[in-house]
């Protein structure tokens, strides 16, 4: 048998090649693992690119404790990764909290985790193993749900300490990774359970598109991810300005100078507003952004509106403010010994 490299293998260590294109010499970037197949083919190819970089490449693997055998599976998947050659490797086991529903709260649990690791290992990235595939099913779901410009733009490449290199590579890429690798990955039985809609997505709306319109379905909704980013990232720039000019004191804004801005600028200015106030991103919905927007437009001496996070918005003459209760404080993910 030759030594011809297996062509999936080539294309992921290329796209995370391309992700750490920018990483500085002597830094030190942490792999999310979770011991699944698209995980897997990342830390397998950011062992093999990190190290010809002068990159310090480590793992961390996110124990939820939701399903009977966590623990076991969280280990295993470590133990593959220090096989890698990943260093440090770290299991970490979080609180998952009820708000935003159980994979909503599950993803916030995990993405304080992760970037408490990175803060403690001085990592300038975190690695994440999303697909073209989870893009697809991402932009999806935000058009099912009738969401704005930002969902539909669904995961971007780099966001903060986030990166995710695979976003151009399919599923079918990262097991076949496995497979030239000699890495047996963990089937996660909650990815093929119907009860959960992105996986009524992923097995039922995606191949009823393919059927109807051909393949390529997931090309072209990643494509429209792309497309909807930079025209939301533009908005969202101007937004940031007009935010600052409508601003009074004590996060209040102006009602006059919400009121001369488009509606696609005013209602960005409210968002920003709300979760300044301290409204929790996943849960703060277009009807809370509209409600609050007919403070503006629509003024008849409404009540007090409550949004999600206990923050309530009230319209005092020409001022909109936003006054929050205390947060509450969430248990830290605990490194296992």
């Amino acid at each position: 048998m030759g030594g011809r490299l297996d062509p999936a293998v080539a294309s992921v260590r290329l796209a995370v090649r391309q992700s750490l294109a920018d990483v500085g010499p002597g830094s030190t970037v942490l792999v999310a693992l979770s011991g699944g197949a698209d995980s897997l083919a990342l830390a397998a190819a950011t062992a093999f690119e990190a190290p010809r970089s002068g990159v310090r490449a480590g793992a961390v693997v996110i124990d939820h404790g939701l399903q009977p055998g966590s623990g076991a599976v969280a280990r295993a998947a470590a133990e593959q990764a220090r096989v890698l050659g990943l260093a440090p490797v770290e299991v970490l086991k979080v609180s998952v909290g009820t708000v935003g529903g159980p994979e909503g709260a599950a993803r916030t649990a995990r993405y304080e985790a992760l970037h408490d690791a990175a803060r403690r290992h001085g990592a300038t990235s975190v690695l994440l193993a999303h697909t073209l595939d989870d893009q697809a099913e991402t932009v999806l779901l935000g058009l099912g749900r009738g969401s704005g410009p930002r969902a539909v733009a669904a995961m971007a490449p780099v966001d903060g300490v986030l990166r995710r290199p695979l976003l151009a590579i399919g599923r079918t890429e990262t097991r076949r990774v496995c497979d030239a690798s000699g890495l047996v990955p963990w089937d996660d039985p909650q990815n093929s359970d119907p009860a959960f809609t992105r996986v009524r997505v992923r097995h039922g709306a995606l191949p009823a598109l393919e059927t109807a319109l051909g393949p390529g379905v997931s090309e072209a909704l990643a494509r429209t991810a792309d497309l909807m980013r930079a025209d939301a990232d533009a908005l969202d720039a101007l937004a940031a300005d007009a935010h600052a000019a409508a601003s009074v004191a004590d996060g209040g804004l102006d009602v006059l100078r919400l009121a001369a801005l488009p509606p696609a600028l005013r209602t960005r200015v409210i968002r920003r507003a709300a979760l300044a106030a301290g409204c929790p991103a996943s849960d703060l919905a277009a009807v809370h952004v509209f409600a609050v927007d007919r403070l503006v437009t629509s003024w008849h001496g409404q009540e007090r509106l409550d949004l999600p996070g206990g923050v309530g918005v009230t319209r005092t003459g020409g001022t909109l403010s936003f006054v929050r209760a205390g947060p509450s404080p969430r248990p830290p993910a605990v490194p296992e010994r």
